[in-house]
């Protein structure tokens, strides 16, 4: 199986609503030099801070979010349509202590509620895919991904946020930018990440840690930042999702599950200039018109379980072949493949290489029975080639 090379052996390098949803972030520095919050930073979105703010359905103090305000899960303050989104840095909230409290957000379902076809038939048209569901697949053990993951894995990390039940941690993959080329800042992972779909609004502070806990430390929250954060912390100036996830999407049953993909532009904490793909060394591209699964052949699927029996220090792998997975006969069908990875590895990507031996994302980890023995994640066709659209830099 290929590496998804970092830094040390780089690979060769307007939108309807009824499509995606999108939330403007914005960009303000947490403190000053007297450690008092600071709000005068200019957002990264190009200035559009107070537009932002005078656009939003309930009055915004930045400076009171900063300091604890986004605590209020309040439901007629909890932001959930588009533009409806503020992700101001707080440098210094993902620290070791808060990183290692954060809890999978577990998107199980109930194996009954999937019913298999009798003898479905193959076709190599990904269209003729839809609604049909295939023989479950058998349990394919997790691998542990080689050390260093700067050197294996560079694009892949987790992706931390809060929920009104806590901080959470999903995985992310560093994904190529059409409007910027080998200058990428783009995480793609999946919508229950970034959004509670029917059941809330976006989360927050949504942070993306690329080659989480680099060299493999049993207890990565002792060792040193650098090697826990080899690349630094990247927070959210920009989310979206599709329509399909915020109207359908759930934690349990697998609603929304077809539409569950997400994208984040992101920008360090620190404030470098550099961007993400440059800084670690590469970005996944996305394919949106991957073959139907007749032809898809072998799929590696990565991320970081954090679900019993495991702890989400190291990042794992699965090889499968995917057969198909339909909950909604109106949508693109899913994959599914299998996996024994758990809760956690949420968002990580789906790996197919191409005949050049370049690796393409073709799917994201959404969801998984009580048993982990499989995973599934959406076909990105039209809407997910949306939403990467929106958020790339040059289709605003």
């Amino acid at each position: 199986m290929s590496s998804i090379r970092g830094r040390l052996g780089r690979r060769r390098t307007a939108l309807a609503a009824t499509a995606m949803a999108a939330a403007l972030a914005l960009t303000v520095s947490a403190c000053n030099g007297d450690d008092e919050p600071s709000t005068d930073a200019k957002p990264s979105d190009g200035g559009q801070m107070q537009d932002l703010l005078d656009n939003l359905p309930f009055d915004v103090d930045v400076e009171a979010w900063i300091n604890g305000g986004w605590e209020d899960w309040d439901t007629d303050k909890w932001m959930r349509d588009i533009g409806e989104f503020i992700n101001p840095i707080i440098e210094g909230l993902w620290d070791s202590d808060r990183m290692e409290e954060a809890q999978d957000p577990d998107q199980a379902i109930d194996e009954t509620e999937i019913e298999e076809d009798v003898n479905p038939p193959e076709s190599e048209d990904p269209q003729a895919d839809r609604g049909i569901t295939d023989v479950e697949p058998l349990p394919v053990d997790a691998q542990q991904v080689p050390f260093p993951y700067t050197d294996n894995a560079a694009p892949i990390g987790k992706v931390f946020f809060d929920t009104p039940e806590g901080s959470m941690v999903c995985s992310g993959t560093v994904v190529k930018d059409p409007a910027k080329p080998g200058q990428s800042n783009l995480v793609a992972t999946a919508g229950h990440c970034v959004h509670a779909g029917t059941e809330g609004g976006w989360f927050r502070n949504i942070a993306f840690v690329p080659a989480f806990n680099n060299n493999g430390a049993s207890d990565p929250y002792n060792a040193p930042f650098e090697e826990m954060a080899p690349y630094g912390i990247y927070w959210a100036n920009y989310v979206s999702t599709t329509q399909y996830w915020i109207d359908n999407g759930t934690a349990m049953g697998g609603g929304g599950a077809h539409g569950d993909f997400a994208i984040l532009e992101v920008e360090n904490e620190d404030g470098s200039s550099q961007s993400l793909e440059e800084t670690v060394g590469n970005a996944v591209e996305i394919d949106f018109d991957a073959p139907a699964v007749s032809g898809l052949g072998d799929v590696t699927l990565y991320g970081f379980p954090a679900a019993d029996p495991y702890d989400g220090n190291l990042m794992y792998n699965c090889t499968d072949t995917p057969s198909r997975l339909s909950l909604d006969s109106a949508m693109p069908g899913m994959y599914w493949a299998g996996c024994t990875m758990t809760g956690g590895s949420s968002g990580g990507p789906w790996i197919r290489w191409d005949a050049d031996n370049e690796p393409r994302l073709i799917s994201v980890n959404s969801i998984g029975p009580m048993e982990s023995t499989w995973l599934a994640g959406p076909r990105l066709e039209d809407d997910a080639q949306a939403v990467l659209d929106h958020v790339s830099s040059g289709q605003r």
